[in-house]
């Protein structure tokens, strides 16, 4: 795989401006749902063995 080179006449760069408090709040709340969801299936995979 090459490296992608920047044309002189076009910059890449991309600036976003600063998560709100309100923003930031709904998405460590949204990931920590995802977490205990993987966490949780995870688990019970792991407990489903067969003897």
């Amino acid at each position: 795989m090459g490296l992608i080179r920047e044309p002189k006449e076009i910059n890449f760069n991309t600036r976003s401006k600063p998560w709100t408090e309100i923003e930031l709040k709904d998405f460590r709340k949204i990931m920590n749902a995802l977490k205990t969801k993987a966490k949780r299936n995870y688990l019970g995979k792991k407990k489903l063995v067969k003897v």
